[in-house]
């Protein structure tokens, strides 16, 4: 078998279509060639082992990855709602809008891309800089 480029088969964007920010994460990520597997989460939504790894391999706090700000969140989580790594799944696996956007996955390590160019913090960017 030939050898497989390290981003080939492991590398997600967690992407809504409709998010600006996740439409340049992946504009940025395919102009600078690397493969990468687009999931709309509001489509196919991950399920909880997923969210769990997710949750391993995100440069972040759980919490960090629920978009606390939006309206739906106020509406499904009361206020005194500790956000920890258990309550993220149950929450986002409920309501998968809630999830933050976009999310690079490597397979090993994970990044909320906000800015998009913090892709590059977890893919080789010698096409572009």
């Amino acid at each position: 078998m030939p050898p497989v480029h390290p981003y080939a088969a492991a590398m997600r964007l967690y992407y809504n279509p409709r998010c600006s920010k996740s439409r340049a994460a992946r504009q940025l990520l395919e102009e600078a060639g690397h493969a990468v597997e687009i999931v709309n989460y509001l489509d196919t939504p991950p399920d909880a082992i997923t969210l769990a790894r997710l949750l391993e391999h995100l440069d972040a706090e759980p919490a960090d990855l629920v978009r606390t700000t939006d309206a739906a969140f106020r509406d499904r989580a009361h206020p005194a709602t500790t956000l920890n790594r258990e309550a993220v799944i149950d929450l986002l696996q409920a309501t998968p809008e809630l999830m933050q956007r976009p999310v690079l996955d490597t397979g090993t390590r994970a990044i909320i891309a906000r800015p998009p160019e913090r892709v590059f913090e977890l893919v080789d960017n010698s096409h572009n800089h």
